[in-house]
């Protein structure tokens, strides 16, 4: 399956591991990042949302 290198190898196999190595630190900080962006996003719009049901409850109170 492998194709001969040769006296490559070494260096191939170790390109090979460090563009994977990357690969998997960029998809770790990428969820990451997704994580803590949902978390803010999911926040404001609880935020939001109380601030929007306190408005509509002073509104009618007043009424």
């Amino acid at each position: 399956m492998m194709p001969d290198l040769g006296k490559y190898a070494a260096d191939v196999l170790a390109a090979y591991a460090v563009s994977l190595g990357l690969i998997a630190v960029l998809l770790i900080v990428s969820l990451r990042q997704s994580r803590k962006t949902r978390t803010a996003l999911r926040q404001v719009e609880e935020s939001r949302q109380a601030k929007a049901s306190a408005q509509q409850g002073s509104a009618t109170g007043n009424g």
